[in-house]
């Protein structure tokens, strides 16, 4: 079973709480390197934007509903 570090875990909590989404679901894909944040489910994104940073910014009749994190381990 891999070990799980609970303190690395506790120091995003503070980030996490000011998320203005009661509801938060993320997916690591480690092969392509993306992690996928999203803040509704399900999700039906009918615009998107990518930044300057390599994020991409979904959107559903213009409100945001997941980003996705392209080269997400280079942010460590």
């Amino acid at each position: 079973m891999e070990e799980i570090n609970i303190k690395n875990i506790l120091r995003f909590v503070p980030q996490v709480l000011s998320i203005p989404y009661s509801r938060i679901w993320t997916t690591y894909d480690k092969g392509a390197d993306v992690l996928y944040i999203n803040f509704k489910k399900p999700s039906h994104a009918d615009d998107s934007e990518l930044t300057d940073d390599d994020i991409i910014v979904r959107y559903e009749k213009g409100k945001i509903i997941g980003i996705t994190i392209l080269n997400a381990s280079s942010r460590l």
